[in-house]
């Protein structure tokens, strides 16, 4: 094999995943682990129930049509005018995908060429820096800085040059929890207008917005035919392991990011599909329910994080609080976090890992409230213990 390095060189330093990696040291040392962000438990039982029911009935039990079940698809154009007030010809302009993760990666394999320039906010979601470059294209990170994490308009606005193919969006925003709110999508519109440029958009927390409103950037004048709007089942209905996603957009772009997902998974999570779209019908009670169970766990693991003497950062949305390790004398969030297991029994995730320059997030650390309430009460006094 010679000297030439196994790994695909545009892959290189993007091993094992962080959130591989402190998973493991939960489990290793019985840490509680407010780091991945999963539930510690199922989403609603009747939308359960409807996936048993798929499989007992032999539904979805074959592959599954290529760009999803037509009720999924259906599902989805509903949910998008009923939320968002966006018209969407389930058919032409919805795909289904293998979560949101496979959205994203067929989205920017289709639309980029090598060197092609993304603009991203950073700290990105570690998939969307894989992606990249697994696209050939050149991260151009607009970076998010404490306290408030809101985008620097004037920056992004330099940032663009002619090699800028596309802007990467994620609001609600892992892991700052920042939600871009109507002016600043107004600005980041009008941008991409002026300058011809694509736009993926990650709205998986999109119920999930505590303060403020989740604005889809696809609503705004010239951007339906731009914008590829990407979400998920997984987040909303507290179901991660399905991997159910799907992507909204004009005709032309699904039929782009079509070409590039069929040869990925082709087709994934058939039963799951049926019960999904059934999820998607859920009544305004449901959704209303699940974001105020959040925000009270939000509000409780932030006041524990407080009480513990970490600075924090309060999120309008996600499940995710972003901190500063500083005030405890500590500066480096990599170490913080592979010390902390065995410091007080508890696993988070250190924000450093989401920047191309990891000294921009050194002392930041992510810790999830996605848990049951005795789990993040069990939590918050472990760390009492820092």
């Amino acid at each position: 094999m010679g000297t030439r390095p196994l790994l695909n060189r545009r892959l290189h330093g993007l091993g094992t995943t962080i959130f591989a990696e402190m998973s493991a040291l939960a489990a290793a040392t019985g840490s509680i682990n407010l780091g991945q962000g999963f539930p510690d438990t199922d989403g609603p039982r009747e939308i359960a129930e409807a996936a048993a029911r798929a499989v007992l009935d032999g539904r979805g039990n074959q592959y599954p049509p290529g760009p999803g079940i037509p009720e999924l698809r259906q599902a989805v154009a509903e949910h998008q005018q009923r939320f968002r007030g966006l018209a969407y010809d389930p058919d032409t302009e919805v795909l289904v995908t293998a979560g949101a993760t496979e959205a994203i990666a067929a989205a920017l394999l289709a639309l980029l060429e090598p060197g092609d320039e993304v603009i991203a906010l950073e700290p990105f979601y570690d998939s969307y820096a894989a992606c990249i470059a697994m696209a050939g294209a050149v991260r151009v990170p607009l970076t998010l800085r404490a306290p408030d994490f809101r985008p620097d308009l004037d920056r992004l606005r330099a940032l663009i040059t002619p090699r800028t193919r596309l802007l990467l969006l994620n609001s609600p925003h892992n892991p700052t929890g920042l939600v871009l709110n109507a002016e600043e999508l107004a600005a980041v519109a009008a941008l991409a207008v002026e300058h011809d440029l694509l736009v993926v958009t990650d709205e998986v927390y999109e119920h999930l917005v505590f303060a403020g409103a989740h604005h889809p950037i696809a609503a705004l004048p010239g951007m339906r035919e731009r914008t590829v709007s990407i979400s998920s089942a997984g987040k909303t209905f507290s179901f991660t392991g399905w991997k159910v996603g799907w992507v909204t957009a004009a005709a032309p772009l699904v039929a782009a990011v079509r070409t590039a997902k069929q040869y990925l998974t082709y087709v994934s999570a058939g039963p799951f599909q049926y019960a999904v779209a059934e999820a998607l019908r859920l009544p305004d009670g449901y959704y209303a329910d699940f974001r105020a169970d959040l925000l009270r766990k939000r509000d409780l693991l932030a006041a524990g994080l407080a009480a513990a003497g970490f600075r924090v950062f309060n999120p309008e949305g996600t499940y995710f609080i972003t901190t500063d390790i500083t005030p405890l004398g500590e500066k480096d969030g990599i170490e913080f976090c592979r010390t902390l297991p065995e410091r007080c029994g508890v696993v988070a995730i250190p924000n450093a890992v989401f920047y191309d320059d990891p000294d921009a997030g050194r002392p930041l650390v992510r810790f999830t409230f996605c848990k049951r309430v005795e789990v993040l009460e069990e939590a918050v006094s472990r760390l009492s213990r820092i």
